[in-house]
């Protein structure tokens, strides 16, 4: 049984950066997150209900909203997977949080606060280069010039991060690495180098939480897992679809080899039958 939390679940990410008890967490994230730019001291959290409504699946994004002392906003998210038109969205949600500091009356001069989303990703980006960290800003295309700092994206693709405990160097990287191995580590590292890892620890030892929020964290963990069968379900049913087209125009031995492979992908004899054509007795032979 996991020692820790899962990070990826609605509940486990809210508990590790999305409570008022535990928000120096948050804090010391973004700024190693924003290391050499910004040193944030206190955050608000705000209320989401103030962003754009979407359609979305709970087991797949949940956010956080919060504002510094300065006045300056970030959306936090969690991504299980990507969607349709998933960087559009994402420009709608900052730019709605733009557009709300709008002040009536004649002495407001659009003076704006910084908007920041940060995405994490727990999927790859599709048609972007693969790599950890993908920071958009509005700049000139020709001298890379900023052209303002008010809007910024910062894409976290937690696949793209391969490195082990002893090769992390920075501590945004022991972050990442905290996060994407959560529940499989057996004690929290980094723990001697900087102690918001010991209360991060505390924070999400499933030995210390609430009977209510036991039962919160495991009806998270089945719509977490439920959303990853979809997921593998839909990849499944797109390759057998491709290889039922492939094979309108094979024989029999091309059917029986990939009636093989499906049956080693551990599909159904239902599902195998039904893309092959062969009986249960042919598939049972493979």
């Amino acid at each position: 049984m996991a020692k820790f939390i899962n990070p990826f679940t609605d509940v486990g990410f809210k508990k590790i950066f999305g409570q008022e008890v535990s928000k120096d967490l948050l804090i010391d994230f973004l700024n190693d997150l924003l290391v050499d730019e910004k040193s944030i001291t206190d955050i608000t959290f705000l209320d989401k209900e103030v962003l754009p409504e979407y359609m979305g699946d709970r087991g797949v994004i949940y956010d956080i909203y919060c504002t510094t002392e300065n006045g300056e906003q970030f959306i936090v998210e969690m991504q299980n997977r990507q969607q349709v038109n998933f960087r559009e969205r994402a420009l709608y949600y900052l730019s709605h949080a733009v557009s709300r500091q709008g002040e009536k009356g004649a002495d407001w001069r659009f003076s704006l606060k910084a908007v920041y989303g940060v995405f994490f990703m727990n999927f790859r980006l599709e048609n972007m280069p693969h790599k950890l960290r993908t920071d958009i800003v509005l700049s000139d295309r020709d001298t890379h010039e900023q052209f303002s700092d008010k809007l910024r994206f910062i894409f976290i693709e937690l696949p793209s991060f391969p490195k082990e405990e002893a090769e992390c160097v920075t501590d945004f990287e022991r972050w990442i690495y905290v996060l994407k191995n959560m529940e499989t580590l057996n004690r929290m590292p980094f723990k001697a180098r900087k102690s918001v890892f010991e209360k991060l620890e505390k924070i999400v030892d499933i030995a210390s939480l609430s009977k209510e929020e036991r039962v919160k964290y495991d009806e998270s963990i089945k719509v977490y897992r439920d959303s990853l069968v979809t997921m593998e379900f839909a990849e499944q049913k797109g390759r057998a679809e491709g290889l039922a087209e492939g094979m309108a125009k094979g024989k029999a031995e091309e059917r029986r080899i990939i009636a093989g492979q499906l049956k080693r992908m551990g599909m159904s004899f239902d599902a195998i039958r039904e893309v092959t054509g062969l009986s249960d007795s042919e598939i049972d032979k493979l």
